[in-house]
Order: structure tokens, then sequence, then C-alpha cells
């Protein structure tokens, strides 16, 4: 199974490919890579959100993954910046869409606790679990790739136990 994990931003977009690999001697996950979208700071926001359905159009051509993962809406006490993060969130839902694939959500609360078994980590302790899950030589930069690796990272957790509940 090969995951797209998205972690929506304004400034910055997190994108994260991890593979689960049962083909090895000890199964395992795997990363294939992991970066950032960072439109213009200046551009109006019609531009920032064309550049980062663009891009992320292209790496999920680049990468064929088999689903896509993406943070769930969360309350922000700021209704201007949870507004523009559901507008980066919309696009990568539709850029999702545009390539044909499902996607699946989760809570931040429920991605933390898969990743460091603490709902509430720093995100210094997200970055820290990623590179131990994934056997990673140093922390993944910036924190926006390491969430979206830890998304996707939820995703294959949560999908290999829904499918041990549903077998016979």
């Amino acid at each position: 199974m090969r995951v797209f994990g998205i972690d929506c931003g304004t400034e910055c977009t997190g994108y994260g490919i991890v593979e689960w690999d049962d083909t090895a001697r000890n199964p395992q996950l795997v990363s294939l890579g992991a970066g950032a979208i960072r439109p213009g700071k200046k551009d109006p926001l019609p531009q920032r959100l064309a550049h980062v359905y663009s891009r992320l159009l292209e790496l999920l051509e680049l990468h064929q993954p088999d689903i896509v993962a993406v943070e769930e809406v969360f309350y922000s006490v700021n209704a201007k910046s949870a507004l523009k993060l559901g507008h980066v969130r919309g696009v990568a839902l539709l850029a999702a869409a545009t390539a044909e694939l499902p996607y699946a959500e989760y809570a931040p609360l429920k991605i933390k606790s898969t990743v460091t078994g603490y709902g509430l980590a720093q995100k210094e302790q997200v970055q820290f679990m990623v590179a131990r899950l994934l056997n990673l030589p140093c922390m993944p930069e910036p924190a926006d790739a390491a969430d979206a690796l830890a998304i996707a990272i939820c995703h294959i957790h949560h999908a290999q136990t829904a499918a041990l509940q549903a077998a016979p």
C-alpha cells in the first residue's frame, strides 16, 4: 500500500509518501519521499492555491499512490486562518479527485496518537517518531513534511487494523 500524506498549510503544504513493504523478510514502513510546497508569500490567494494544486497533481502522477490521506479540519480560534486553511485543504481534495484517487481523513489527535502514542505530542516528538518508524537517518524537515509522513503512517496503521478486523 502506498499512501500520499498531505499536511495542508497556507504558507507551506507538506507532503510525504509512505509505503508498507510486506515483501521484505521483516515487513516495514518505507519513506519514498517528502517535502514541502511553498507558494509565493506575496502572491494573491488564488495563485497560491493554483500553485499548490498543480504541484500536488505533479507529485501524485510521479508517485502513483493508492490513496491520499489528509488531516481533518480542526477548529481554530482565528476564523480567518481556519478559512484559508480550508481553501488549501479543498485544493488537496480536488487534486486527489482529479487524479481519481480515494482519500482518507484523520483528526490531528488521532494522527499524533497513532505515531507517538500521545495525542497532544509536540511537533518535535512527531518528527522524532516519524524518523524512527521510517528508519530515517535524521528527523524530516520541514516539520510540515514530517506531519505529512505522520498522516500517511496513520492511514497505513488504521487500514491494516481495519483489514484485520474484517478478516473472517
